[in-house]
């Protein structure tokens, strides 16, 4: 346990950090969303397309990690269909719980990857990257256009559209790709690409702290305990049914469920906003699934024996 904690203070440190910074005004509040920006178009693909064209894809057990991840997704979002008549919240309220149940923090996973599971963890949750963001996205699109407050009708071109201009999509396919010939990266441009993307899990955890409204969390009510309890704890335990009946190996899985347990993206409150979703909900959730976060990941890592 002390080991885990040792580990993952590092990662929650730095979201505090990024909160704290925020609420002293240390930083003009024009510099996040540059920070954002920064990490979403540049550092983080960098960390993504460097470690995915290195990585030893052939030694992995890439059509179980797909089927555990995937199903995951796919077990949460008839999950929460089905309890729509239950929660009897409005449409727009809903499609933010749709958000909730399925969006992960891509920043977050990668950074407890890297702390909890090393270089092999990150291969791995790059992978998953790769098979969920696309997958949520369109979801999430879709839900919002059907129950948001908005007359706004996603086509299956401006879906596809959305999906490959996502630079962490990009990076990871166009590393996959790389990796696949066999050539690898060029002497100056790989080591470039491993520096730049160190810079990724800092600045995004940073603005991720820097993002956290309490307020909103304060606001937060039955719905979004409902939606923390799905993503926290039901949809890893979901990942973790799958990974053990298709025989993942321990560190395939501890990727796998440490990635299903994330809290919900940030990017979750954009797409409420814009297609008429409930967003001062959406900013609960995301707040509430980020604190909850800070207990349940150690409390995961200890149940994985990942240390």
């Amino acid at each position: 346990m002390l080991a885990i904690l040792s580990a993952l203070i590092p990662t929650f440190a730095l979201i505090v950090l990024g909160f704290i910074l925020r609420q002293r005004k240390f930083l003009p509040d024009a510099f996040w969303p540059g920070a954002e920006k920064l990490t979403y178009y540049v550092t983080f693909p960098a960390l993504l397309f460097s470690n995915t064209a290195q990585a030893d894809l052939g030694s992995l057990p890439l059509a179980g990690i797909a089927t555990a991840m995937l199903g995951t997704v796919f077990i949460c979002t008839v999950l929460i269909l089905i309890t729509k008549p239950v929660l009897k919240v409005s449409n727009p309220a809903f499609s933010s719980l749709f958000q909730g149940a399925i969006r992960p923090n891509t920043y977050i996973g990668l950074a407890v990857a890297a702390a909890l599971l090393g270089e092999a963890g990150l291969t791995v949750t790059a992978l998953c990257v790769a098979l969920v963001v696309p997958t949520v996205n369109v979801l999430s699109v879709l839900a919002c256009a059907h129950w948001g407050d908005n007359e706004r009708t996603p086509g299956a071109v401006s879906l596809l559209r959305d999906v490959l201009r996502n630079p962490l999509l990009m990076a990871c396919v166009l590393g996959i790709a790389i990796n696949m010939t066999g050539f690898g990266l060029p002497p100056v441009i790989g080591p470039f690409l491993e520096v730049l993307g160190r810079a990724a899990l800092p600045i995004g955890l940073l603005a991720v702290g820097a993002g956290l409204d309490l307020s909103a969390a304060r606001r937060a009510g039955g719905p979004v305990g409902f939606s923390t309890l799905g993503k926290l704890v039901i949809s890893p335990a979901i990942a973790a049914g799958l990974c053990l009946l298709l025989g993942l190996p321990p560190v395939e899985l501890a990727a796998v469920v440490l990635y299903a347990g994330l809290p919900c993206s940030a990017s979750a409150f954009v797409l409420a906003r814009l297609m008429g979703g409930d967003a001062p909900m959406m900013a609960s959730i995301i707040t509430v699934h980020t604190l909850v976060s800070i207990i349940t990941i150690p409390i995961l890592a200890v149940l994985l024996h990942v240390v």
